[in-house]
C-alpha cells in the first residue's frame, strides 16, 4: 500500500533530488544558475506559498535574500519569484547539508553515489541547517478546513519570508518526523536518487530502476559462472551440461 508523504518530506526530497542522474550514466544538477532555482521555486507554489510568487523586486539585503509576499487569490502566473545569485548560493549550500544528513539517515546503508565521496560532516551539516532555519522569525498559523483536521503551518513573522529558511524548516520537520525512517538511497545502476519506501519489500525508487538492477544482477551471475572458462579460445561459445551452446548476454 502506498504510504502518504507529508508536505515537508516531499519538499525535502525534491530539494535533494535536484541532483539526479542524467539518463546517460552521469549526474545532472537542476540548480546550476538562478534561472534553474527560479523554475524550481515556481514549480512548488503549494509548499512555498510565500516564496513562489509575488513582486520580484522585494528583496532584503544579505545572503539568501527574502522572497516576495504571498499574492492575493489567483494563480499568480503573471507575477513571479525570481532568484538571484545570492539565493542560489544559499540554497545550494543548504542542499549540500541536506544530502549529507540524508546520507547519515540511511546508515548503515550506503548513501547516494552522486556525492558520497565529498559529503560535509554531519556536525557541519546540522550547523548550516539550523543557521538557515533561523534566518527569518516565524509564527504558527492554524488551518482547519471543513473536510480535514486542524493543522499548523509556520509563516514568516514579517511581510517577507526567506526562501532558504522555509526550505530548512521543512527539512528539519522531515528529519525529526516519522517519514525519516522510510528514507533510502536507490542503488540501481546509474541512479543517484533518495526515496521513501512505500512498502516493506521496496528496494528501488521506481520500477525502471528495479528492472535495471535485476538485469545487472543477472549479468553479474552469468559472468561469474562463465569466468572459469576464460582460457577457452575467443569466440567459441561455452556449453551447458546438456551440451547446448550458451552465448553470453550483455546489458
Amino acid at each position: 500500500m502506498r504510504e502518504p508523504i507529508s508536505r515537508d518530506a516531499r519538499l525535502a526530497l525534491d530539494l535533494a533530488l535536484t541532483i539526479r542522474h542524467d539518463g546517460t550514466g552521469g549526474v545532472a544538477d537542476d540548480l546550476t544558475d538562478p534561472a534553474g532555482l527560479t523554475a524550481w521555486v515556481r514549480a512548488h507554489p503549494d509548499v512555498l506559498p510565500d516564496a513562489a510568487f509575488g513582486r520580484t523586486g522585494d528583496h532584503r539585503e544579505g545572503p539568501a535574500a527574502g522572497t516576495a509576499p504571498q499574492p492575493a487569490d489567483g494563480d499568480g502566473e503573471d507575477a513571479g519569484f525570481t532568484a538571484d545569485a545570492a539565493q542560489l548560493a544559499a540554497v545550494r549550500e543548504l542542499r549540500a547539508a541536506v544530502r549529507a544528513l540524508f546520507a547519515r539517515a540511511v546508515l548503515p546503508d550506503e548513501p547516494s553515489p552522486a556525492d558520497a565521496a565529498r559529503l560535509m560532516s554531519p556536525r557541519e551539516a546540522v550547523r548550516q541547517l539550523n543557521a538557515a532555519a533561523a534566518r527569518t522569525p516565524s509564527v504558527p498559523v492554524l488551518h482547519w478546513p471543513e473536510d480535514a483536521g486542524p493543522a499548523v503551518r509556520w509563516r514568516p513573522a514579517r511581510a517577507t519570508g526567506d526562501l532558504t529558511a522555509a526550505l530548512a524548516r521543512a527539512v528539519i520537520a522531515f528529519l525529526t518526523g516519522p517519514d525519516r525512517d522510510r528514507l533510502r538511497a536507490c542503488h540501481a545502476p546509474r541512479c543517484v536518487r533518495y526515496f521513501l519506501k512505500e512498502h516493506p519489500r521496496q528496494e528501488w525508487c521506481k520500477p525502471s530502476c528495479g528492472n535495471r538492477a535485476r538485469v545487472a544482477r543477472h549479468h553479474q551471475r552469468h559472468k561469474t559462472t562463465t569466468q572459469p572458462h576464460e582460457d577457452r579460445p575467443s569466440g567459441l561459445p561455452s556449453s551447458t551440461p546438456q551440451g547446448r551452446p550458451r552465448y553470453p548476454t550483455g546489458l
